[in-house]
């Protein structure tokens, strides 16, 4: 008798009716063709086995046609310089390769039947089975022609905005600064104490704009970088003794790990005459751009330390190099890491509310780590301080010698080129 029968010892089971499992068939039917995104199923072999109306409407394929076929016939995905996708950056050929989670892509662009490029944005989810097994895989894709049109125009009034606005603030900065200056002008004790408050808000304001600038090149590619070979080991080293002034201020205790069990204190490394072997950590990056990443990282570990110490690290291996900037500060609420790198976004508590920021700074910094195909993440706990980690391809010993040949015949071709471009060695 069918209907709701009894396991041994397991409580009620449902058992569907043939008629169940066909209105659940039907009713899936009706949502599927009711969506305006596109959804498309498609086997482990790579062949579209579902293809719905809004997959139609997107690429111009009817269903009928597009079914049974490979899926790289059908779906043709570009950057945004209509360079073909490419196997490491096609969203769903990564899944067929990791087998393990959703890879999401808001960059893409569609290459219709008829050859019209469409915006989309993706999500490619792997269907495993009891034993872990791909079954399957299902792609959304939705057209975002609208969202992108209406951020490039918010990025463009960002732009212009900031840009007019840099001219007048720089100015008014310059002016307090005169104010201040007591070979200029004499001011008594009560209204220098204003000219000093306006003049740090000009300055953090001028900030606030030239970082507005930044964001808004970083999002639509227009972000100067020339990288050169560097090796991060002496770069990073060089880099910790310019910065930790600002720690010393707070009494705060700066170490440079060399990736090594190696320890050294880098307020007092010098004094004590220690010489560390160093292994080379080749990158291929701009060094100024790098620079701004690794100075508000360090600045930030500062801002949010009141005691205790800020480490920064170098380690690597034959694929990766990776710097790391721990402190043993605030640290981070759990719920406020995944949202860390997004633009504007700041930790909102009674620990981080009076430190100044413009909230763009760590956007800033994923934007100028993912230009080198990099990757930054944060590894925090609250009360007890935060790691932020950056990870760079590693050049080999022989790419390493091959660019800096290339980099040597460059500078003898163009010898005016050499001196506005050093090479870090």
């Amino acid at each position: 008798m069918l209907g709701i029968g009894r396991h041994k010892d397991s409580g009620p089971v449902s058992v569907k009716t043939g008629a169940s499992l066909r209105d659940e068939q039907q009713a899936s039917s009706i949502i599927l063709n009711a969506i305006e995104d596109g959804v498309m199923l498609i086997d482990d072999k790579g062949v579209i086995d579902l293809f719905n109306p809004g997959a139609t409407k997107l690429t111009g394929w009817p269903s009928n046609e597009a079914r049974k076929l490979d899926y790289r016939s059908v779906i043709k995905l570009v950057n945004g310089k209509g360079a073909a996708y490419t196997a490491e950056q096609d969203p769903i050929q990564q899944v067929f390769k990791d087998q393990s989670a959703t890879i999401r892509d808001n960059k893409a662009f569609l290459v219709t039947r008829g050859n019209k490029q469409v915006p989309v944005s993706l999500s490619v989810s792997p269907l495993l089975d009891q034993n872990k097994k791909l079954t399957g895989i299902v792609t959304i894709f939705r057209d975002v022609t609208q969202e992108r049109t209406e951020e490039k125009q918010r990025t463009e009034f960002i732009s212009t905005a900031s840009h007019e606005m840099r001219t007048p603030v720089a100015a008014i900065e310059g002016y307090l600064a005169l104010a201040l200056n007591d070979r200029v002008s004499t001011v008594d004790n009560r209204a220098r104490d204003y000219l000093e408050k306006a003049h740090e808000s000009t300055q953090h304001l001028g900030k606030l704009f030239q970082d507005l600038l930044t964001s808004a090149k970083a999002e639509d590619g227009r972000l100067i970088s020339h990288p050169i070979l560097v090796d991060m080991g002496s770069y990073l080293e060089k880099l910790v003794n310019d910065l930790k002034f600002a720690a010393d201020k707070k009494g705060l205790v700066v170490e440079f790990d060399l990736g090594s069990n190696k320890v050294i204190d880098a307020t007092a490394s010098n004094k004590a005459g220690q010489k560390v072997v160093m292994p080379l950590y080749y990158v291929l990056v701009d060094p100024d751009r790098i620079r701004e990443v690794i100075t508000n990282l360090f600045d930030n570990a500062v801002k949010y330390t009141d005691q205790g110490k800020i480490t920064i690290g170098l380690s690597g291996d034959d694929q990766v190099v990776q710097m790391y900037i721990k402190d043993t500060g605030v640290g981070v609420p759990p719920e406020d890491i995944p949202h860390l790198f997004q633009k504007f976004y700041r930790v909102d508590n009674s620990a981080t509310r009076t430190i100044g920021g413009t909230g763009l700074g760590l956007y800033i910094g994923r934007k100028i780590v993912e230009l080198y195909q990099g990757r930054i993440w944060v590894e925090s706990e609250l009360g007890k301080g935060s790691t932020f980690y950056i990870n760079l391809p590693r050049l080999s010993t022989e790419r390493a010698e091959a660019e800096r040949q290339r980099e040597a015949a460059q500078s003898a071709m163009s010898p005016i080129n050499s001196l506005t471009t050093p090479v870090l060695q």
